[in-house]
């Protein structure tokens, strides 16, 4: 159904129903992708009133057809391919190479931007839910498990409004969950599910992290920043 969902903080909210279960889960932690993540992680850190962080991760697109991920980047030198995606377009190591040069330093710039000189969240034992708007090709979600299993996390659950049934299979494959809202039959895009799917800027990540931050009056509600 196109637009079930009116935009990103509505699908949060019903996310967070499907999530409610994990809520008293000990040192648990929701970390949003930005950007449009963010929003919808947001919603579920409310709801469960747990932490609230964001995990910088970044799509390598293919070249002239950005849109299209062959791939994607995490913090930590990560990265994972879309191997037939690279076979099938005949994409070259260089052209890889290039593409994850100029996302390196979109992700360092994201990273100051959200963050500025507050250091990462403590992730080394804890549960994390990793919140996007959204899973189409599972690459970014891939890329974000493997950063988040080398910082030893205890258990890493995938959760998005809504993703492909592809998508769900290969992020099974690596996480210890995955909880999507709706998997149609036919995906098409993201977008496709929200009836409001404008940009989500760096202003509204970081007005959200602030306001998940002030809400809390103990390390249970609050960031947690050492």
């Amino acid at each position: 159904m196109r637009g079930l969902f009116g935009d990103r903080r509505a699908a949060g909210r019903y996310l967070a129903a499907m999530l409610a279960d994990h809520a008293h889960e000990p040192g648990l932690i929701v970390l949003g992708l930005p950007r449009g993540g963010v929003p919808v992680a947001f919603e579920v850190a409310e709801a469960l009133d747990v932490p609230l962080d964001v995990f910088t991760v970044r799509k390598l697109g293919v070249p002239h057809h950005e849109e299209l991920a062959m791939g994607a980047i995490a913090a930590g030198g990560v990265r994972v391919l879309n191997d037939d995606v690279v076979r099938e377009l005949g994409i070259a190591t260089a052209d890889i190479e290039a593409v994850e040069r100029a996302e390196r330093a979109e992700l360092a710039r994201r990273e100051l931007a959200y963050r500025g000189d507050r250091p990462p969240p403590r992730l080394a034992g804890r549960t994390v839910l990793l919140v996007d708007d959204g899973i189409a090709t599972g690459a970014t979600a891939r890329a974000a498990v493997a950063a988040l299993r080398a910082a030893r996390v205890a258990r890493v659950i995938v959760a998005a409004p809504v993703a492909s049934r592809e998508a769900c299979a290969l992020v099974r494959a690596v996480a210890d969950g995955c909880i999507v809202a709706v998997v149609p039959p036919y995906f098409m895009s993201v977008g496709a599910w929200y009836a409001d799917f404008g940009q989500t800027t760096d202003d509204e990540v970081r007005d959200l992290l602030a306001l998940r931050g002030a809400r809390g009056g103990s390390e249970h509600g609050r960031l947690v920043t050492s």
